[in-house]
Formats: C-alpha cells, structure tokens, sequence
C-alpha cells in the first residue's frame, strides 16, 4: 500500500506519536523510491535529529547524498529560527529609518522566544524548500516531529497567510491614506516620520515598493505551501503508528486535526506489530494489539492500512534500512 501511494504522488508528509519508527518508515519509503530511478529529498523537521542516527552520519541542514537518487537534510529549529529573525531584521533595516534601527534589533530579540517562533521558522523552511526543491528532486518526503507539534505546523499555511493578508490590507490601506495627505499639498512630510521621508524625492515611495514586494513573496510562498498542502493528486500524510492504545488514540485525534486543516490522510502504518508464534506472553501481547486495532479500524475504516512486523535488530545505517524495505513491499 505505501510504496503504491509514494509512486504516484510528489510530496510525502509522515506523522504519529513519538517513538513509533516515523523516522524508520519514511527513510524506508524514501530510499525505496529512490532504487526506483526518481530523484527523492528526504527531511527531517524533528529537532532530534533522528536521521542522522537513522544513517549513522552527520546530516546538516543542507542537502547531503545519502545513497543514488537520494539526498537528505535535517532542519535545525534554532538555526532555522535564527536565520529567520536575521532575514527579518535585515529586511526591517532597509525598510526603516536608521534612528530606528536599535527598536527592530529591540522587538527581534523580543521575539526569539515567542511561543509559535519555532514552528513559524519551520514552517517558513518547509515552504522554501518545496518551492524551490520541488524543481530538482522529483519525490519530497518529510519525516515530521511527533504529532501534537506536526498538527500545530500543518495549520501555520492557513494562519500565516491570513495574517500576511492583513497585512498586505493595511499597507493599502495606509497608502491611500498616504496619497490624500500628498493630494492636500500642505506639508510633504507628513506621513512619512516613521520610514524617514520628507524630502522631495520622497524616499518613502520606494520603501513601500519594497515592503509590497515582501509581502507579496511570502504569500506567495505561503498560498503555493497551502495549496500543495491541500492537494491529494500531489500530497498525502501518512500517520504511522504502534498497536498500542495511546498511539491509536492519537492517531484518530491527528487524523481529525488534519482533516480540518483540508489536508488527507493517505493511509496508516502499523509498525512494529508482534508476529505469530512467539509463546504465551507474547501470543497474549499481539492479541491485544488486535483489540487496539479494532478501534482504529472503527474510527477510521475509511483509511487504508499496512501492518510492519516487529524487526530483531535496530534499523541502523544504509544497509539495514535497504532490509527493512523488503518488509515495505510484502
């Protein structure tokens, strides 16, 4: 079932509780399409840097070859978010007087630590790197943080592009403002105090060019995210989850979050399950993964779902992971 639906689609999320193999499960995916000739990127939004241990080698935020037709990186939230506020702040420099240059390294500091900084700074990385990454590699699979984290990001397209929308509005809105003061003639410089203007060159009309062009790049950024987001010709979410009861739980919550933020749920991994003939103990453990299973199967029967067993040995550099493949075609 999942190699079937990562062939035809060109943008892969993976999401579930903590601890359930997100990492295994999406590395396997990506690795297989990969031995199928398409060109696959594969992410990591998890500050625990679970796939560098995956392939047992470092892998930084820049695109590293991981094995033919296979490139990996892994998203740093603090340097994300440090790179972001950076991109900012210069941004407001050139924008602002230079009297107020003190306030925006002031209010940028401010908020470093603000809550929602780390998954706004993310979320702005994932949309660069589906806008331009999407022309080099023909598959994007992201192996998301656990789920609570991953609900809260996947809702950001839609809050940040409304709130780029305002924005937008306002800075019309003054504008117009703008331009009946300029129409009166009584005092040029009017209007213009906070961005430095009042001359007759008016500096002020280039700053809003570039203020404009800002803000229409990052709803543009954010519309293209949401909308491939949106998308279940080109994208699917697949939830991999245990045979376990908070797993199972979570996993009916995380559908229905996503199922809100108007983004599908392609299908389940159930990894880990217990194989037959294992003696009592375990026999009686696999039993109670099936009541566990029932339950999902309830809530969700709508979504496909494919069963991993249980592996002996930890999933630990290239050549395991190409075995563990072999349990994604079965």
């Amino acid at each position: 079932m999942l190699l079937e639906l990562a062939r035809t689609k060109s943008i892969l999320f993976f999401g579930g509780k903590g601890g359930v193999g997100k990492t295994t499960v999406s590395a396997a995916t990506a690795l297989a399409m990969a031995k199928e000739g398409r060109r696959v990127l594969l992410v990591s939004t998890d500050p625990a840097h679970n796939l560098g241990h995956l392939f047992d080698r470092e892998i930084g935020p820049k695109p590293v070859r991981l094995a033919v037709n296979l490139d990996g990186l892994e998203m740093d939230p603090e340097q994300t978010v440090n790179e972001h506020l950076e991109e900012v702040a210069g941004s407001l420099r050139k924008l602002m007087a230079p009297h107020l240059a003190k306030e925006v390294d002031k209010h940028i500091e401010l908020s470093r630590d603000a809550p929602g900084m780390q998954e706004a700074a993310i979320m702005e990385r994932i949309a660069e790197v589906v806008e331009h990454a999407a022309k080099e590699y023909d598959l994007l699979v992201f192996d998301t943080a656990p789920s609570g984290h991953t609900a809260r990001l996947i809702a950001l397209p839609e809050m940040m592009s409304a709130w780029t929308d305002g924005l937008i509005e306002r800075r019309d809105k003054a504008e117009r403002f703008s331009a009946v003061l300029k129409n009166l003639g009584n005092d040029k410089s009017v209007g213009n105090t906070i961005f430095g203007g009042g001359d007759g060159d008016n500096p002020m009309d280039s700053r809003e060019n570039q203020i404009r062009i800002l803000l229409n790049r990052r709803r543009r950024r954010f519309s293209d995210l949401r909308n491939a987001l949106n998308d279940p010709e080109r994208t699917s979410f697949i939830i991999v989850l245990a045979a376990e009861r908070l797993p199972v739980l979570e996993t009916i919550e995380l559908n229905a979050q996503l199922e809100r933020s108007g983004v599908r749920v392609g299908g389940l991994i159930v990894n880990k399950r217990l194989p037959d003939g294992l003696g009592d103990f375990l026999t009686e453990r696999r039993t109670q993964e099936e009541v566990h299973l029932a339950t999902l199967k309830e809530a969700l029967p709508h979504l496909p779902r494919q069963d991993l067993t249980l592996v002996a040995h930890d999933v630990v550099g290239l050549e395991a992971l190409e075995r563990f493949v072999q349990a994604l075609k079965e």
